[in-house]
Formats: C-alpha cells, structure tokens, sequence
C-alpha cells in the first residue's frame, strides 16, 4: 500500500519552489544592471528601473490580487503567478529596446504579485496560526535561495552569453521549478462558498488590517527594511565592478553568495522570536542590518564581503519576524487583506528605495548611501516601538 505524501509537506516543496521562481525572475537583471548602463548609456539611477519598474508593478498590482484570492482562491493565483511570470521571464531578452523591456518588466512584476501577496494567507489556512511561523520561515528561505541562485546563474552566464542570454539561462530554471509548483500546489482547506467573499466583506477586512499599529508597523519594517535592502545590492555591481576594487562581473556576482545565509537566518528567526521575544528580536535584525552596511563603507574587499553577510543574514531575519507577526496578528476576516499590504509596502520599498538608493549611489557616492540606509532603519525600528507599545497598552501580550 503507498504511504501518502504529507500534505505539510506538499505545501512547503511548492511553495519554496513559488518563491524560488518568483525571486531568480524579479532580480535576474540585478547583476547585469552595469551592463544595461554600458549598453544603453545609462547612469546607475537608470539602470536600476530594469529592477525598479518591476518591484513597482508588483506593489501596484498586489492589493487587488490578494482581494481576488478572496473571491476566486489562493491556489489558483499561486499557479497563475508562477506561469505568466516565467513565460514573460522567457520573451524578456527579446525585447528590442530598453524602452520595451521596461514595459515587459512592469508587466511581469504585475504577475508576480500574486504569489507573495497570498502566499502568507494560504499558509495560515492550510497550517493554522500556530504553524505559520516555521512555514513562513521555510517559504522565505526558498525566496533567498532563489534569489540567489538567480542572480549568480545571471552573473555568471553574463560573460560568455550577454546579458540576454543570461536572462534565458534564469527563466529555464524558473520553468523547471513553476513545474514544481503546479504539480505539488494542494488546493485550499476552506470550502467554495466561504472564497466568494462579497465587495463589502473584502473592504471590511482592508480597513481591519489598517486599524492595528503593530500590523501597521510590520507594513513601516516592509518598506524600509526592502528599501534600504535593495538599495545596497542595486549599487553593489557599479562599486564592485568600479575602481577601486576593479572587479569582473562575475566576481563581483559571488557577493550573492550571502543570500545563503539569508535561507539559514529565516528559517531560525521563528525560534529566535519565540526565544526572546518577537520585538526585541526585530529590534537586533534591524540593528545587525545597520552595522552590517557600516561594515562596507572601506574599500576593503573582505570587509565589504563580511559586510554583505552579516547585512543579508540580518534582512532576511528580520523579514521573516515581521511576515510571520502581521500573519498571526492578522484578523480572521482579513489575513488576505494583511498579506497583501505587507508584500505592497515590501515591493514599494524594494521600488522606491531602490531607485533612490541608485540615484544617491551615483550623485553623492557609497558613504552617503549608507548614511540614508541607517537613518530609513532607525524609522522602521521606531515604528516597531511604537506599535509594540500600543499594543501593549491594550493588555495584549507582546511576547518580549
């Protein structure tokens, strides 16, 4: 008789392969981006749209995907995600101009959008609260190792193929694990009837998942944790490739290699969360980020590279902490609603932070990069303060 695969663990293989095809797609052109600006005389700033414009349709595109889950499901969403993105990812090199391929960027982004705007929501039906923090963990793990995975394979195919060809190299990965998906994604616990929310009931869960300050602070951690994440890598290729470290663009790709302590950090953050408490734990990501970006201000290669591990380790824990709060934090009629503003203020802030973090690079230089990247992570650990403690003012318990 053949032993059925665990349901749990279907969840977890097709969601870590969502997320791997979702982030190698969204940042493939992270790597090559001093390319694109050789190519199409460019200066950082505007190279870094060929991220930005994607990052922005996803925010834009995210609110009313998670509203549709609502209404059509998660399952189905998650699977329209993974195929329209990869098959997009496929017609991106053949893109004639830049112009064109900043269009298919922002249409892709708008794919996207559906996996990370309900991926959280759809762990916490088939997982319950009290499983979603190791699933959110493991979920973001995949992200980080795709994330990864794609920018090296980019990196590295850049030299000996261009950048188009680079960009192939990642949606053939990507196909393979959509593939994944489709085949292992479980379908959804709640009945048929209960998904057909009415208008009113989803606006209803809208205003609910804007009216608690800690979720409204977990949405602060999104923005500005994203924001001064990708600010950092977006510029790491002009001042890796630039003197005076002079490095070629697939050495300098290796400094991705960071993102694979990102997947370990992640997926221990819950532990670390339930071990000292989810705020104080947020509190010393935040902080590890900043120090992390104070490390790379020498120009010093191992520095700089130390740097970069402790500064990603540090982000993907502290996104893990935050995602898995505003999930159990969530209102039972709006777990869909705070899903989606978490992943709109991540993707805005990975949009906005990006594109201003490219413009200070280029206009004032690395040290001033690092001095906004500080001041966007002291707000955001602000805002952890200040909705922790009105949380706390209405007697529920903090866990710090």
């Amino acid at each position: 008789m053949r032993s059925p695969v665990s349901p749990a663990r279907r969840v977890k293989v097709a969601v870590a392969a969502a997320g791997f095809t979702s982030f190698a797609l969204l940042y493939a052109p992270q790597p090559v981006l001093p390319q694109l600006a050789q190519q199409y005389h460019l200066d950082p700033g505007g190279a870094s749209l060929a991220v930005s414009v994607a990052t922005g349709a996803l925010a834009i595109g995210v609110l009313p995907i998670a509203a549709l889950s609502e209404v059509v499901g998660r399952r189905p969403v998650i699977l329209a995600s993974v195929v329209v993105s990869t098959v997009l990812g496929l017609l991106l090199p053949l893109m004639p101009d830049y112009s064109l391929l900043l269009v298919l960027r922002a249409i892709q982004g708008v794919a996207i959008a559906g996996f990370p705007g309900v991926a959280t929501a759809y762990l916490v039906e088939r997982l319950g609260k009290t499983g979603v923090a190791a699933a959110v963990g493991a979920m973001i793990a995949g992200n980080s190792i795709g994330g990864m995975t794609g920018r090296l394979a980019t990196g590295f195919t850049a030299g000996p193929l261009g950048w188009r060809g680079a960009l192939y190299v990642v949606a053939g990965i990507s196909l393979v694990c959509a593939v994944v998906t489709v085949v292992s994604l479980p379908p959804s616990t709640r009945q048929p009837g209960e998904e057909r929310q009415r208008v009113r009931a989803v606006a209803a869960g809208l205003l609910a998942a804007v009216s608690r300050p800690v979720l409204l602070a977990q949405y602060a951690v999104a923005l500005l944790g994203m924001g001064s994440f990708v600010a950092l890598y977006n510029a790491a290729g002009f001042r890796l490739t630039g003197a005076p470290l002079n490095l070629t663009p697939a050495i300098a790709s290796l400094v991705f290699l960071a993102y694979a302590l990102g997947s370990v950090s992640s997926a221990t953050a819950g532990r670390l969360a339930a071990r000292v408490g989810r705020r104080r734990a947020l509190f010393g990501a935040l902080l590890a980020m900043a120090i992390g970006g104070a490390l790379t201000i020498p120009d010093s290669l191992p520095l700089i590279v130390v740097g970069f591990v402790v500064l990603t380790a540090a982000f993907f824990a502290a996104h893990a902490i935050a995602n898995s709060w505003a999930a159990a934090d969530a209102p039972e009629n709006a777990r869909g609603q705070v899903g989606g503003l978490y992943t709109l203020m991540y993707y805005l802030g990975s949009s906005i932070g990006g594109a201003v973090g490219s413009v200070v690079y280029g206009q004032a230089g690395w040290g001033w990069l690092i001095g906004a990247v500080v001041i966007w992570l002291a707000l955001a650990a602000v805002a952890v303060g200040a909705g922790a403690t009105a949380r706390a003012g209405r007697r529920v318990p903090v866990h710090s």
